[in-house]
């Protein structure tokens, strides 16, 4: 229906009284029900209410309530401010028995004016506001989306509330885009495709912690050496740590101190150990060990070591946020003269990495000192000095993130958009000066003194983990030729004709370093073909009579409806071009 507001109203208004109006109309469909009501704040895209009741809503309750809030607005409630006294609205409050209201108002601080706001005497809601003047005032542009546990107030020891999002949009034609946007989301959910195409799978003898299927365990050895051999190509070397590591380390590198709710400890022979949450303090030990000179920096540590970080339930999600992952990981030891060199290599690694998987949008941000840090103010001024002055010598546009930097030095943090414009933070570039201090490390200069070396911290993909949920979004699981796990299906017309034939291709491509699957089921041609773009397969090769006797193939690509007809020489001479695409570009 169209609709006509009475006044111009911010959309953040609008949001923040729809929200109202959704929690009186929960309270209208469940008259019943003692329902609790929390808060319902406005978000990027629309808004929520937290409430607790005994009901757990589903989607047909969804339904039922987003019907009751348009009627709501037909009836054209005035919404009325009014200010109270906190004794008052303490009083008030409790009598309606909306206990998390009271501990709201309880919380306020002195002196500040208190606010409530009522539909006439239909519904009643603590509230700073403002709102609209009446329900009719709100165009009816809104969709209830799901329901989510909350915890209260963002604590994991207060009760589980349910929270109700829903999305809204001062137009019809912009809450129609969202609503696909969400749609075209759904369809590319790693976690969906994860299972369909049989790369990982969770079980809750491990929570947070995938297993990845022997399909998911190539594309994530692929990333490996996807970036081997980009290291081969800027000097690194490789080393492998050890994955528990006494306390000690911990206290001396700060991570005990800044980092210990994310930790797992152990204790072994009486002794407190820790799983390591990230290589920096072994590869600082490594360093200790041994006498470098300047004429040894540079000296480029990577390492593929997995690492461990408690991540509470409440905020894991597939495979970008687990407990147990991987990272493309390095630390760099350098002379501060090599700051600016070696973080121009590093952003330019970066954008080889990206461009690479077909990320276009990039956005690079320079993070600067958490409240929560060590070591020397006069350190962290030369740090962030450092690192701006290497990003405006780069050429790349950068925005400043206050206080987003790790606790031992500030960093260069990058985002990616995917292919429906939702941007990820991947790889990272932090400058370390703190470290260094704290292990004592050294080098000698070309005037023979004793100094200490700076460390950069860098990832370029990332958690690897992370990576493939982001990358599987990206692509909605259709993976590049070099990349896929299956490259090509060959589906025989007749086995007892043509199966021989496409074994022997399949010989011959094999030992190309092709990966070749034969689909020698007996099932139709067209069940064939359906399942194999389910699987979403690059491509599929038909062999009957006339390819065998002709010596050329139908080449079906994977997301075209029609096939190609193509010399057997073409096809292989395409298969091997389209697979040298694991080289970056500037290296083929």
């Amino acid at each position: 229906m169209s609709h006509s507001p009475s006044k111009n109203y911010d959309l953040s208004v609008l949001r923040h009284s729809a929200a109202h109006i959704m929690a009186q109309a929960i309270q209208e469909v469940f008259p019943k029900e003692n329902v609790q009501f929390g808060i319902g704040p406005v978000t990027e895209h629309g808004f929520y209410y937290d409430i607790d009741m005994n009901h757990r809503l589903v989607a047909e309750d969804l339904i039922k309530i987003e019907t009751q809030m348009r009627q709501i607005i037909k009836r054209k409630i005035p919404i009325k401010r009014h200010e109270i006294t906190r004794e008052a609205a303490v009083a008030m409050f409790q009598n309606m028995n909306q206990t998390l209201k009271v501990e709201l108002i309880r919380d306020l601080p002195e002196g500040e004016v208190i606010t409530y706001y009522t539909h006439e005497d239909q519904f009643l809601d603590l509230c700073r506001g403002p709102h609209i003047e009446n329900t009719g005032d709100l165009p009816p542009n809104f969709k209830l989306l799901q329901t989510a546990g909350a915890y209260w107030r963002g604590d994991q020891t207060r009760p589980m509330l349910q929270r109700v999002y829903a999305a809204y949009f001062s137009k019809q034609e912009e809450l129609d885009q969202y609503l696909n946007f969400l749609e075209e989301a759904k369809k590319r959910d790693h976690r969906k495709l994860g299972k369909e195409l049989e790369l990982f799978i969770f079980d809750p003898v491990a929570p947070a912690s995938p297993f990845f299927m022997p399909k998911g365990a190539f594309l994530y050895n692929s990333l490996v050496e996807f970036m081997r051999r980009v290291y081969k190509r800027y000097d690194y070397q490789e080393v492998i740590t050890p994955q528990v590591l006494d306390v000690e380390l911990w206290h001396t590198s700060g991570h005990y101190q800044n980092y210990h709710e994310n930790m797992y400890f152990t204790k072994v022979d009486e002794r407190e150990f820790a799983l390591k949450p990230m290589n920096c303090p072994c590869h600082m030990l490594m360093f200790s060990h041994f006498k470098y000179s300047y004429r040894d920096l540079p000296l480029r540590y990577a390492d593929f070591g997995r690492l461990h970080r408690y991540e509470r339930s409440g905020v894991v999600t597939g495979l970008t946020r687990v407990r147990t992952f991987c990272q493309d990981d390095a630390h760099i030891f350098l002379a501060q003269e090599q700051i600016q060199n070696e973080i121009k290599a590093l952003l330019e690694m970066i954008f080889i990495c990206y461009e690479h998987f077909g990320f276009k949008k990039v956005k690079v941000n320079l993070s600067t000192r958490p409240e929560k840090r060590m070591g020397a103010e006069e350190l962290w001024d030369k740090a962030e000095s450092d690192l701006r002055l290497a990003l405006e010598q780069s050429g790349h546009k950068f925005e400043i993130k206050e206080g987003d930097g790790a606790f031992y030095g500030p960093k260069i943090d990058i985002e990616v958009a995917d292919a429906i414009e939702r941007y990820y933070q991947l790889g990272t570039i932090q400058l370390d000066f703190q470290l260094p201090e704290r292990f004592q490390l050294k080098f000698t200069q070309a005037d023979g003194q004793e100094v200490r070396p700076v460390v950069i911290h860098r990832a370029l993909l990332g958690s690897l983990e992370r990576f493939l949920g982001v990358y599987i979004e990206h692509v909605a699981g259709a993976f590049p030729f070099w990349l896929a796990p299956e490259q090509i299906y060959l589906v025989p017309i007749n086995n007892e004709k043509h199966l021989a034939y496409a074994q022997n291709l399949q010989k011959v491509w094999s030992d190309l370093g092709l990966r070749v699957k034969i689909d020698d089921r007996n099932e139709t041609l067209g069940l064939k073909t359906r399942q194999i773009q389910m699987l979403k397969v690059p491509y599929m090769i038909v062999i009957g009579d006339k390819e065998m006797e002709q010596n050329q193939l139908a080449v079906r690509k994977y997301g075209d409806p029609k096939n190609v007809i193509m010399p057997l020489v073409d096809a292989q001479n395409l298969f091997l071009q389209l697979d040298a695409e694991k080289i970056p570009a500037p290296w083929r």
